[in-house]
């Protein structure tokens, strides 16, 4: 494992290195000729720099050159252009430059905002991304999405900008709370489900002691496959023109739950976990699938996705029309027809209303 487990992302602007591995040596070795003489503004948050800043801030290229660390605020409150802006203009007073070079150290909001600045300042850095929660390291990390969120919508301003690599620390693992680890597994079901069917098989056996150890091997090998699936994914439908929408996949409606409640109330994997159980459903009841509901429900209560607070369909109706991913045709749900196969459906409001409110009042009675 000392040499990390390596795969390629192949795509317009070039090649993704992915590389996973363990802790701060690993992460220097494979960083060190990237921020070499270079200005590196290392994009972070407040809890991640003051648990891991000093173990690491080396390995990032952290102080060399005239660059800069950046703390942003913990979690969905960093993803506005209020905060995007902010960078842009620190960045500016430290002189940066057209060579300059941005690493993200952090989970996902981290990514996605310090891409996004990234990909906008003097008109596009060099990025490479250092993930520190299993959500980034399986997902927000790996295909070159970059976002923040209007109070209205998630990610609904962005950009693609693929880093030029992604170096995944495990060792991190170990100091994650147990509903981060749980609610970032959500985004590696989603891969198992319509992707790796070997993944969803490990997963289902071995998901209990893998929780009850962040820093068993087998991580590893669960990031590295995890990642590897949906880079596969991404080099044939980079901007999401067709195939790439199967990583949508409980989010339609995980994002709605999101920005109703209010971004940060559930965890993203968290919304998308119901939101998978709700897709599947539609599935179901459209004859798509016959009894895959009944495998993914109990692996997905394993994960324990914490109940959902009243909501209004309604809301939640005009949330998923809002969404980024909306046609103006209608939004485009992700079915599952079992493991390694999908089918996009555009559905009106009024064809789900009823299975919607059905959903939310069992979700309400723990059901």
């Amino acid at each position: 494992m000392m040499a990390g487990m390596r795969s390629r992302l192949r795509h317009g602007a070039g090649v993704s290195e992915l590389v996973v591995g363990d802790g701060p040596e690993f992460v220097q070795r494979e960083l060190a000729e990237w921020v070499a003489e270079r200005q590196i503004f290392v994009v972070t948050s407040a809890p991640v720099w003051a648990l891991y800043g000093g173990a690491y801030c080396a390995a990032l290229g952290a102080g060399g050159d005239g660059g800069a660390v950046f703390e942003l605020p913990d979690g969905e409150a960093a993803k506005t252009p209020a905060v995007a802006g902010d960078l842009w203009q620190r960045m500016l007073a430290a002189g940066g430059r057209r060579d300059s070079r941005v690493v993200t150290f952090g989970g996902g909001t981290v990514t996605d905002v310090g891409g996004f600045v990234a990909a906008t300042f003097m008109r596009g850095l060099a990025v490479s991304h250092v993930p520190t929660t299993v959500l980034a390291q399986v997902d927000a990390a790996i295909g070159g999405k970059s976002a923040v969120n209007l109070p209205a919508a998630k990610n609904i301003v962005g950009a693609f900008h693929h880093p030029d690599k992604v170096v995944t620390p495990t060792a991190v693992l170990d100091s994650l709370p147990a509903r981060e680890l749980r609610a970032g597994l959500a985004e590696v079901v989603k891969m198992a489900v319509l992707l790796d069917g070997e993944l969803l098989t490990l997963l289902e056996h071995d998901l209990s002691s893998l929780l009850d150890d962040p820093g068993d091997a087998r991580w590893q090998a669960l990031i590295a496959t995890a990642q590897r699936a949906k880079a596969a994914v991404v080099e044939r439908d980079p901007k999401e023109q067709g195939e790439r929408r199967v990583l949508n996949f409980g989010h339609t409606l995980g994002h709605a739950i999101e920005a109703v409640l209010g971004y940060g109330v559930l965890l993203h994997g968290e919304a998308v976990a119901h939101g998978m159980r709700f897709a599947t459903r539609l599935a179901a009841a459209r004859g798509l699938e016959s009894d895959f509901e009944h495998r993914l429900d109990p692996l997905i209560r394993r994960l324990s996705p914490r109940p959902l607070p009243e909501l209004s369909v309604e809301r939640l109706l005009e949330a998923v029309g809002r969404d980024k991913k909306a046609e103006r045709r209608g939004p485009v749900w992700v079915l599952p027809r079992g493991v390694g196969s999908w089918h996009p459906v555009r559905l009106r409001a009024d064809e789900i209303a009823g299975e919607l409110a059905d959903f939310l009042a069992a979700a309400n009675r723990g059901c």
